[in-house]
């Protein structure tokens, strides 16, 4: 069988902000559709409050996927919890780089340091409440 597992996110809103900034600093191939322009056959009205913001947006980077969309406006949005988005890097200044791009204006957990398992490891928060790990093993 073959499988993939793919995150799948969800933003009170600004779904289209963050995967924005994630394809400037991930870079790969991003797909974004609102739910205005969701297929008829998907049963989305038109005229929703919420038209303008995603119903389904992916980021493929390689053969790795980062799925979300914007929480409907008929369920309770809740905040990502006890989940991080890993990234595992082949260098320091890459993981240095991931870790500006992605923690501006969030809240770092642990900056990028040595580690007993890793050369460099950071934890951090995104400004839109995404946990993220950036993990760089070292030379094998």
């Amino acid at each position: 069988m073959s499988m993939r597992i793919i995150p799948y996110l969800i933003f009170n809103g600004n779904c289209k902000e963050a995967f924005t900034l994630y394809k400037q600093v991930l870079g790969g191939e991003l797909f974004l559709l609102s739910f205005a322009d969701a297929p008829e056959e998907a049963c989305v009205p038109k005229d929703a409050p919420n038209k303008d913001k995603i119903l389904h947006a992916c980021l493929t980077v390689g053969n790795y996927s980062l799925m979300a969309s914007d929480c409907p406006p008929q369920q309770p949005f809740s905040k990502i919890q006890g989940v991080s988005v890993s990234l595992n890097v082949d260098s320091v200044a890459e993981t240095e780089r991931l870790f500006k791009g992605l923690s501006a204006g969030g809240s770092v957990h642990m900056a990028p340091g040595k580690t007993f398992w890793s050369e460099r490891f950071a934890m951090f928060e995104d400004r839109f409440g995404v946990a993220w790990m950036v993990n760089y093993e070292g030379a094998k």
